[in-house]
């Protein structure tokens, strides 16, 4: 990896605001709300190693390290969930015996109510069959399983190849030109600021500006 490689999950803090990016990846900057830590919970649950098992039918594995190092994606990331389903005319998988279909689960709280996935979530998983694809030389399925709703949603990519693709590729290019100009985009406020955990950081409260306080700061007083 170099400096343009991009972790899979920076890709959905870009898509959800370009300047929450650049105030994590350039300033180091964060803070958590309760949705955060609820993911955050969650996910941990699914990387504990709880979720890996083998059958006659598939060997299931959490938390494996995927990564794409050609020159249009130069991306990597960790899964929650990779199902390798044996299947005679699927691909090898290095450490176990047989051949396989690969499926993709990402997991995630709450499904959204108007619709069956978020496009966050797709170029997310989408990031992650490109990796998956290039290191196992396969066409793998991916799916986003909703907690709340404890039904798996399969991702069209079969279909609408190209365009999460193109998507896909553009973002990477806004991404590292932010990284590369080391330029934090200018503040837009917007509906998604009322639930993003860094709103304190991005829109800081400023004191306001009072001529009492100044003079009584010059005399040595205490300003209550």
């Amino acid at each position: 990896m170099n400096d343009r490689t991009i972790n899979i999950r920076c890709i959905q803090h870009y898509m959800y605001c370009p300047r929450r990016f650049a105030l994590l990846e350039l300033n180091d900057d964060w803070q958590e709300n309760a949705y955060v830590v609820k993911a955050n919970i969650q996910h941990q649950h699914v990387h504990d190693g709880s979720h890996s098992y083998s059958d006659s039918k598939k060997v299931v594995r959490s938390d494996i390290t995927v990564y794409n190092d050609e020159e249009d994606y130069d991306i990597f990331g960790i899964t929650d969930c990779v199902e390798f389903v044996r299947n005679s005319k699927g691909v090898a998988v290095n450490g176990c015996d047989g051949l396989f279909d690969i499926k993709i689960i990402e997991y995630k709280p709450k499904a959204p109510k108007n619709c069956s996935f978020n496009e966050t979530d797709a170029i997310q998983v989408f990031a992650q069959k490109i990796c998956a694809d290039f290191v196992w030389k396969c066409d793998s399925e991916a799916y986003i399983y909703y907690s709340d709703t404890r039904k798996r949603v399969r991702l069209p990519f079969d279909t609408e190849y190209e365009k999460y693709d193109a998507m896909l590729k553009n973002f990477l290019i806004e991404m590292r030109k932010i990284l590369e100009q080391k330029q934090i985009p200018p503040r837009k406020k917007g509906q998604k600021c009322s639930g993003c955990s860094m709103a304190d950081i991005c829109f800081a409260k400023e004191k306001k500006y009072s001529v009492r306080d100044i003079v009584m700061s010059q005399k040595g007083a205490d300003v209550q």
